[in-house]
């Protein structure tokens, strides 16, 4: 018998071979997702390495990984964007913020002309108002320009919450919010577990809200000052984006996409698929959990509005 004619795989560039880069790779590969990875920085010394021991693992995956130039990177199906410019002691908001901007820039010029059905997916910080700054520059529907979100702070929440309920944290619903940074919050009024709300639970009532959500919103400066960098929890994490987008799962996910309501992009739940961001869904906010939104959109319009 002939064999089956095979479909080719996905294209997923990933820009940035660093620390977080090369880690999404890896996850991609372990969880054995069917793409092609194309790895492109503009270090190649580094980007020849990262290619060579992350091939010894692709004998366990259907996924290949290879270097790639900037005019290679334009041309694949899902874009990821982890190159980005970190604070310097003592610098501004804005002027880190502009920094980015001239990164981003130089990044979305270099790989174009970009496929006009290409997914771009944006994990370096702060993720929502790059996501502003690469739909404006890339040109690309604001469905097919999403970021990484909350989707960690979601993830590290229902870790925290499980211990305490003492269930499996995939059957937790409770999202985190707003931004991935100060103004995030967490929508403890919406949360659920297995359809009975969450905080109705015994073993909630005595439990410090406010405390629970700055330990989630904190553990990454607890990973940072102990090791330097975070970067497998947001491998994990993409590597779930990805697989949403290649394998169509239509997952609702707390990720940084454009909120028409908002007229901005915001971390709020939506569904994500093939063809990029189908819907948000608005969850059910009390006063003050409405408010911390507004803040947040507040917050990332004050600096996005310079970038029209």
């Amino acid at each position: 018998m002939k064999p089956l004619p095979q479909s080719p795989l996905t294209k997923l560039a990933i820009i940035g071979a660093g620390s977080v880069g090369s880690t999404i790779a890896h996850s991609c590969i372990m969880r054995r997702l069917p793409v092609q990875i194309l790895l492109n920085d503009i270090d190649q010394k580094r980007v020849e390495g990262e290619v060579l021991d992350l091939s010894d693992g692709t004998f366990l995956s259907n996924t290949t990984v290879t270097a790639a130039q900037p005019q290679e990177v334009g041309q694949c199906d899902i874009i990821v964007i982890t190159a980005g410019a970190k604070q310097r002691p003592g610098e501004s908001r804005a002027a880190l913020i502009e920094r980015n901007y001239q990164i981003m820039k130089s990044v979305l010029d270099g790989i174009k002309p970009i496929r006009s059905d290409a997914q771009l997916l944006v994990v370096a910080n702060p993720v929502e108002i790059l996501c502003h700054l690469a739909q404006k520059l890339s040109g690309l529907p604001h469905n097919q320009v999403f970021g990484s979100g909350t989707v960690l702070d979601s993830a590290r929440l229902r870790v925290e919450l499980a211990d305490t309920l003492h269930v499996n944290e995939a059957s937790i619903h409770c999202y985190v919010l707003g931004e991935h940074g100060d103004n995030q919050f967490v929508a403890w009024s919406a949360g659920h577990v297995g359809g009975t709300p969450l905080l109705g639970f015994d073993e909630m009532k005595n439990i410090d809200l406010a405390q629970k959500s700055q330990a989630v919103a904190r553990k990454a400066y607890e990973i940072i000052d102990r090791k330097g960098s975070t970067y497998y929890g947001i491998g994990a994490c993409v590597s779930l984006l990805v697989e949403t987008v290649v394998c169509n799962t239509l997952r609702l996910l707390p990720i940084s996409c454009y909120d028409p309501k908002f007229s901005t992009y915001v971390s709020t739940p939506a569904v994500l698929g093939a063809r990029g961001v189908l819907r948000q869904v608005d969850l059910p906010l009390n006063q003050e959990e409405s408010q911390a939104m507004d803040k947040a959109v507040a917050s990332i319009k004050a600096i996005t509005q310079k970038y029209h």
